[in-house]
């Protein structure tokens, strides 16, 4: 197994203590943010990939990701992606053309979303199990599109496609790589049959452990298995002393970002199980586990991938390599100050970890 690292990209600077100022798209942030992460990729640190989120009021995914590959040479791009609002047909086409205009560094993160409110901005008025079993339809098209010899029909409950073409082709062989998110018991179901990688949000090791034994459960009845990707919000010091007052001190800027905006207590239960998990691990305390801090997703509703793992550089190192011996060989980590911290990851976090990765490989080995 090896490790992979993921950062994300955004088309302005903001986050949870940074206040969005300016127009949605901010193209010189856009390239320095990529450029950032590209900045260590391929010299044995640095991250593989980026993730572009989708939101409702957010530019288009795919044409950021176009926009930031032709600044970079290196580094890939995952795209999030709610199946729904393009026609899988046209989908296909679009993430193979990505795909052969970065030279074979797209992927795809299905994301069927979670919040009513969210998908009715869209005009997407099915409910959730609704939303996944079209999941299922959708990606099953998608990848039978990208492999197909020739043009492909489907007749199922939401599409009914003639003659798909398949003629744009991935660079990527057999096809592009399937991220798949959600928590849900209907989510689980479709990622054991379709992801390649399923990711979840960083929560405890004893919910990390029971929720991908039941993905593999799910894809076993499939003769499949499945990768496993986690989220964090690293938070570094020169000594791990420093490192928790850095994590307090951006908790006090959270909750002051918050009241200045007017946000209020939270106090509303989140619809989506992803939120839902880890207010269950911050209910266990805010450092319920080693480096494992929960109180920025408890005062935020866990909106968003919010747990941190707070330590110097060597031991968030060895806090990632808890969770792979559990199963996980991708991390999604980005910061609360997204583009001096990635800069600060490649440098330091991401080239320690993969050489105690390595050293404990080899140590194995020997053994």
């Amino acid at each position: 197994m090896s490790l992979e690292f993921i950062g994300m990209i955004q088309p302005r600077a903001q986050s949870e203590i940074l206040r969005a100022v300016g127009p949605a798209i901010d193209p010189a942030y856009l390239v320095a943010s990529a450029q950032a992460h590209e900045a260590h990729a391929g010299d044995g640190g640095g991250f593989d990939r980026v993730l572009i989120g989708w939101h409702s009021n957010g530019p288009d995914g795919l044409q950021l990701a176009t926009h930031a590959a032709a600044h970079t040479k290196k580094v890939g791009f995952l795209v999030a992606h709610r199946p729904g609002f393009r026609a899988p047909s046209t989908a296909a086409r679009d993430f193979a053309t990505l795909d052969q205009l970065s030279g074979g560094r797209a992927a795809i993160h299905i994301i069927s979303g979670g919040d009513d409110t969210d998908q009715a901005r869209d005009g997407d008025w099915l409910d959730k199990d609704a939303r996944y079993a079209r999941t299922d339809e959708y990606v099953d098209i998608l990848k039978r599109i990208w492999t197909a010899d020739g043009p492909i029909d489907h007749e199922g409950p939401y599409y009914h496609i003639r003659g798909a073409s398949p003629e744009v082709r991935s660079v990527q062989k057999p096809r592009l790589p399937v991220y798949f998110g959600g928590a849900s018991e209907a989510a689980v179901r479709v990622a054991g049959k379709h992801a390649d990688i399923y990711a979840l949000w960083g929560e405890t090791r004893a919910q990390v452990a029971e929720i991908t034994g039941r993905v593999q459960a799910e894809a076993a009845k499939h003769g499949r298995r499945v990768g496993f990707s986690l989220s964090f919000r690293p938070i570094l010091g020169r000594t791990e002393a420093e490192a928790w007052e850095k994590a307090e001190a951006i908790l006090a800027r959270i909750q002051h970002v918050r009241g200045e905006a007017a946000l209020g207590p939270v106090t509303a239960q989140p619809a989506n199980a992803g939120s839902q998990r880890l207010l269950a691990a911050a209910a266990l305390g805010d450092r319920p586990e080693g480096r494992l801090y929960t109180a920025i997703a408890r005062v935020t509703g866990a909106r968003g991938n919010t747990t941190a793992l707070v330590g110097t550089p060597e031991q968030v190192a060895e806090a990632f390599l808890d969770y792979q011996a559990l199963g996980v060989s991708t991390f999604l980590i980005r910061g609360f100050d997204p583009l001096e911290d990635a800069l600060e990851y490649g440098r330091h976090l991401l080239p320690l970890t993969r050489d105690l990765y390595a050293r404990r490989q080899r140590a194995g080995v020997a053994a």
